[in-house]
């Protein structure tokens, strides 16, 4: 077969994911990484003995009874090293000696909302009927058509008969936003609580969707988190034959008469008959062509696309938190400021509990802040002051976070900050972005899985269909192999794990 010789840009979950099931397909794959490790944007690291999840907090897909639960197992990523685990409570609000649990029990989570709040009955009830709806809503793995495989994958009639009853509610809940959604509630305490579960700036599907997963059974924490979990897929991918040049960074995609001829990277060309692009799309069709890439789904995609951003603030505490929840949410009375944005409650990541997090006895805590801060770290950036505005930040953190967990006053042994511009910096995605915004009103999307004007180049990644995620880095770097197997009349390969 001609055209075998395949590189890859970029090993996170996307770019693993292509190379594995091509390399299983009998091509001769290659990936370049610009990062020293794998993963991607789904990445963390470690501190003086202090692990920081800075890329998953959960795993869409982890549940034995889903399709996609099969997928992630057969490119590697979950295996023996890394059981499942599922927090139940999801999330707890702290305030004083009050507590407020999401649990992922319907039932239970109406019980305790309805006893927490008697006035909120109604919404309550809407609440769970709504995640009720979802429950068996996720997404579908299939083939794409004209796909020539032993191993057929295709959604049962059943499968989508038992998300059917999802669809009454789908589009005024795409209509409807986050925070409208979330105000019908008239306690205080569980709307900081719902507020917190994902960004308020999307619509209210994309809220119920996530109490769905979590309803279901789904939605675990693989053991290791995100790098084992990289690292797992990486080991696969090279286990196959499949090679990793780590620390090298894609400058341009050469193209010789509307056809890919190969890769500049790092001032040396590599030739390639067919070439992936799982760096941010959003990122790549701009800096990777010269000039910069035209196309219809191109230029809609820079019109639409609104990303998801955050600041990860990290801390190693000399202190067992253990008797903390594992997801507490505090609500604030003064609203936190950070990057521009104002902030009214925070939740914390508790790993207490979690094996080889941190030295015995002691306990990393991490906290995510999401939202649209990039412009403002840049700038910083451009006027000198972004270390110090970082170290400020950490300070204003800790001052708040000591008056509701005051173990931590004079136990931190170490603290770290990314911002958007860390992101960009390590991954070279969109203005430091992990994902899409689906906000309310606006239609999803998928993007095309190659080039309408180039032959050759092709991409995948979690910008693929909105909103993204590890689930959508997954489903398109199989869909694109599926797509560049096609095209070469090449036989797709999916064993059984």
């Amino acid at each position: 077969m001609n055209s075998k010789n395949v590189i890859i840009i970029g090993a996170g979950v996307a770019g693993l994911t292509a190379g594995i099931y091509l390399q299983r397909s009998g091509f001769t794959v290659t990936i370049l990484e610009q990062h020293t490790i794998p993963g991607g944007l789904s990445t963390s690291w470690s501190r003086k003995g202090y692990f920081f999840e800075g890329g998953m907090h959960w795993l869409t897909g982890s549940s034995p009874k889903l399709a996609l639960n099969r997928i992630w197992h057969e490119v590697g990523a979950l295996k023996d090293n890394n059981p499942v685990y599922n927090r139940d409570p999801v999330y707890t609000l702290i305030d004083g000696d009050k507590r407020i649990h999401l649990y992922r029990d319907v039932n239970k989570l109406e019980q305790h909302f309805i006893t927490v709040s008697p006035e909120d009955k109604k919404a309550v009830k809407k609440l769970c009927s709504d995640i009720r709806s979802f429950t068996h809503v996720h997404l579908p793995v299939g083939d794409i058509s004209g796909l020539k495989t032993k191993r057929h994958t295709r959604p049962s009639l059943g499968e989508l008969c038992a998300m059917a009853p999802a669809g009454l509610r789908f589009s005024a809940l795409t209509k409807q936003s986050y925070a409208d959604y979330v105000s019908q509630f008239r306690n205080t305490g569980i709307q900081h609580l719902l507020h917190s579960a994902i960004g308020s700036r999307y619509n209210a599907l994309s809220l119920i969707y996530t109490l769905a997963s979590f309803a279901s059974g789904d939605c675990g924490y693989p053991e290791g988190g995100s790098l084992r979990m990289a690292q797992n897929m990486a080991d696969t991918f090279t286990s196959l034959g499949g090679k990793i040049r780590f620390r090298t960074k894609v400058d341009k995609i050469e193209v010789e008469n509307n056809s890919s001829k190969g890769v500049t990277a790092d001032g040396t060309f590599i030739p390639a008959d067919k070439i992936i692009i799982t760096q941010d799309t959003r990122q790549a069709v701009d800096t990777l062509f010269s000039p910069p890439l035209d196309e219809k789904w191109v230029n809609k995609m820079r019109r639409t696309i609104v990303s998801e951003q955050n600041m990860f603030l990290c801390m190693g505490i000399r202190a067992d938190l253990s008797n903390y929840p594992r997801a507490p949410v505090i609500p604030l009375d003064t609203p936190f400021e950070a990057g521009g944005l104002s902030f009214n409650e925070i939740r914390i990541n508790n790993y207490a509990d979690y094996k080889g997090y941190a030295p015995a006895g002691c306990t990393t805590l991490t906290c995510l802040l999401l939202g649209s801060s990039y412009d403002w770290w840049k700038a910083r950036k451009a006027d000198g002051s972004y270390r110090e505005q970082k170290e400020e930040l950490m300070q204003r953190f800790i001052s708040m976070l000591e008056k509701c967990i005051p173990e931590i006053k004079g136990n931190i042994e170490v603290t770290d900050i990314a911002t958007p511009c860390t992101y960009e910096r390590y991954t070279g995605s969109f203005e430091g972005s992990w994902m899409s915004v689906w906000r309310p009103g606006e239609p999803s999307f998928t993007l095309p899985a190659k080039s309408q004007t180039i032959a050759g180049v092709y991409f995948a990644g979690e910008r693929s269909m909105m909103p993204g995620g590890l689930p959508i880095a997954v489903w398109a770097g199989r869909r694109t192999a599926q797509v560049l197997c096609r095209d070469t009349k090449t036989e797709f390969i999916a064993p059984g794990y």
